[in-house]
C-alpha cells in the first residue's frame, strides 16, 4: 500500500461520534470513507461509535457496515484490513442516552491511549441536529471536539441565525464544519491550483476577459424516499446555497493571503458580501410532470425540482459579468460543470463563411466529478486551402495521468479536514447567513414553477434567462475518450 505523506492526516487518534449511523448517507459514504482512511494509514488510530434510532449491539452494526462496504466501497476490501476495522466499531442507541454515549467514548479512549480527538459526524434529519447537539452536550462531549454539520443550515435568514445561535450554545464557531461535499471534490480545489498558480490565466480572470459563467449541476436522479423533506425545501434551498453559491465562491474570489484556512474563507465572505440580492425576474423555477403525484408531496405543490437564476457580483473584478446557475432533478443529463465564457475579439477580419463566431466564444470548463477534467476550446484554422475556421479544444483528465489512484472522494477529505481542524472547505455562520440575506427576494416573491418533462432540460424559458448566450449542456462536442483503446 502507498506510503501516506507526513502532515497529511491528523496529530492526534480520533473517536468519531457517528449520529445516523445506520442511514443512507452513512450506508453510502460515510462508512466506505472511514474504511479507507482507517485502513490506508491516513489516522493514526480510530475508533468510531455508531449512534441511530435502531435497536442494535455491537455485533449488529459490524454487520450492517461490514454489508455497506460490500454494497458501496468504490475500492477493493481486503479480510485483513475488515477484520482490523470491525475492531474499531462500536454503537450505542440513541434511547440509550447521554450517559450510555459518554461511557461508550471514554472506553473508546482508554482502547486508544494516550491523547485523541472527538470528530461528532450528524448525518441526521435538520429537524434533529440541534437534539443531538443537546445530547452531545449533555455527554460532556464538547471539550477537543470537531462536529461536522449536514446541510441545509436553515431554510432562510431568520432560522439560519436561529440554528447558529443555538450551535454557538453548545459548540463555538471553530469546532463547527458545514459540509458541502461538492467543496471536496479534487476539481473545486483544482479552481484554486489553476488559478492561482498559472501566470496564464489569472490576469484573464476578470470582466475585461470573461463574458459570463455558467455553473450547471443538472441531476437525472428523482427523489426517491426523499419527496417529503423536499416539499420544505426545494432545488433553491437545497442545492443553490450550500453547494452553487460555494463553488461561485471559489471561482470568484479574490487571492487569498495564503492557502490557510482563514484567509481563503474571507476571501469567500468577500465574494458573499458582493453579490446582489438576487432578482425574482432572473430565476425560472420548474417541477417535473408527476412529482406532485409523489408520496408525500401536496397535490398542489409549488415547490421547485428545478432552479436556474442569473446572479451578479458588484465588485471591480466581476462587474456586469453575468453567473448563471442551474440545477434540478429527473434532467436528461447528470453533469456538474463550471463553464467560462471568454469575450469574443471586437473586430473580425476573416471572410465572410470562415466560420468564425459560428460556434460561439472560447470557453474554459471544468468538470466537477471526482476525476478532474478540464478542457480549453478555442479557434483554428481547418487544414487545406482557403481560410476556414474550426473549434478545437485543449483537454486534460486526470485518467491521463498516473495519479487517479491518489484522488480521494468527496466525503473522506472532507472527514480528513475536519479531524485537522482545516475550515478551508467547510462554510462559516456568516456566508450562510449572508446567502440568506441576498435570496429574501427570490424566497418572499418566488416566481410561480413552470412544468417540464422529466428527461428535458427544464422549462423551456431557460432560454430566454440566457439570452444571447446559449447553456453550454447539452454539449455539442462530447468529452473525448482519454482511454479511446480501452488501455
Amino acid at each position: 500500500m502507498k506510503k501516506i505523506p507526513p502532515g497529511v492526516g491528523p496529530k492526534h487518534p480520533q473517536v468519531v461520534v457517528l449520529v445516523g449511523a445506520t442511514g443512507d448517507l452513512s450506508q453510502r459514504k460515510l462508512l466506505p470513507g472511514l474504511f479507507h482512511l482507517s485502513s490506508a494509514g491516513f489516522i493514526p488510530g480510530c475508533r468510531i461509535i455508531g449512534v441511530s434510532l435502531d435497536d442494535l449491539d455491537a455485533d449488529g452494526f459490524r454487520a450492517f457496515a461490514r454489508e455497506a462496504l460490500d454494497q458501496f466501497s468504490t475500492r477493493k476490501v481486503h479480510d485483513g484490513d475488515w477484520a482490523a476495522f470491525a475492531q474499531t466499531l462500536d454503537y450505542v442507541p440513541q434511547a440509550a442516552g447521554a450517559g450510555a454515549l459518554k461511557a461508550a467514548v471514554e472506553q473508546a479512549q482508554q482502547t486508544l491511549g494516550g491523547e485523541s480527538r472527538l470528530l461528532h459526524y450528524l448525518s441526521v434529519p435538520p429537524a434533529a441536529a440541534l437534539s443531538t447537539v443537546r445530547l452531545l452536550g449533555a455527554a460532556d462531549l464538547v471539550a477537543r471536539s470537531q462536529i461536522i454539520m449536514e446541510k441545509p443550515f436553515g431554510t432562510d435568514l431568520a432560522s439560519a441565525v436561529s440554528l447558529n445561535a443555538k450551535l454557538h450554545e453548545v459548540f463555538s464557531e471553530d469546532q463547527i464544519f458545514r459540509i458541502d461535499h461538492f467543496l471536496g471534490k479534487e476539481p473545486a480545489q483544482n479552481i484554486l491550483a489553476f488559478r492561482f498558480a498559472n501566470g496564464l490565466f489569472e490576469p484573464i480572470w476578470n470582466r475585461n476577459f470573461i463574458d459570463h459563467v455558467q455553473i450547471d449541476v443538472p441531476e437525472t436522479l428523482g427523489l426517491g424516499k426523499r419527496a417529503g423533506f423536499y416539499e420544505s425545501t426545494g432545488a433553491f434551498r437545497d442545492m443553490v446555497v450550500t453547494h452553487l453559491f460555494q463553488i461561485l465562491a471559489f471561482m470568484a474570489m479574490e487571492s487569498p493571503t495564503s492557502l490557510e484556512p482563514g484567509p481563503i474563507s474571507e476571501e469567500k465572505n468577500k465574494v458573499f458580501r458582493s453579490l446582489l440580492p438576487i432578482d425574482p425576474k432572473d430565476v425560472v423555477r420548474g417541477q417535473y410532470t408527476g412529482y406532485r403525484s409523489e408520496e408525500g408531496v401536496d397535490p398542489e405543490s409549488d415547490v421547485e425540482t428545478f432552479v436556474a437564476l442569473k446572479c451578479s457580483i458588484d465588485n471591480w473584478r466581476w462587474a456586469g459579468v453575468p453567473f448563471f446557475l442551474r440545477t434540478g432533478k429527473r434532467l436528461e443529463e447528470g453533469q456538474r460543470i463550471i463553464s467560462i465564457a471568454f469575450r469574443e475579439p471586437p473586430k473580425s477580419m476573416f471572410p465572410v463563411g470562415s466560420g468564425i463566431g459560428a460556434q460561439g466564444p472560447d470557453h474554459l470548463t471544468f468538470d466537477l466529478a471526482d476525476a478532474s477534467k478540464m478542457s480549453l476550446s478555442f479557434y483554428g484554422k481547418r487544414p487545406g486551402p482557403g481560410m476556414r475556421l474550426d473549434k478545437l479544444s485543449l483537454q486534460f483528465a486526470m485518467h491521463d495521468t498516473s495519479l487517479i489512484g491518489d484522488v480521494l472522494e468527496a466525503y473522506e477529505r472532507l472527514i480528513l479536514d475536519a479531524m485537522r481542524g482545516d475550515h478551508t472547505l467547510f462554510t462559516t455562520a456568516e456566508g450562510i447567513e449572508r446567502l440568506w440575506e441576498v435570496s429574501i427576494p427570490l424566497l418572499e416573491a418566488p416566481p410561480p414553477v413552470r412544468l417540464y418533462p422529466p428527461g428535458s432540460w427544464g422549462p423551456k424559458s431557460i432560454h430566454q434567462l440566457v439570452a444571447p448566450n446559449a447553456w453550454r449542456l447539452p454539449f455539442e462536442r462530447a468529452w473525448r475518450d482519454p482511454n479511446p483503446l480501452g488501455s
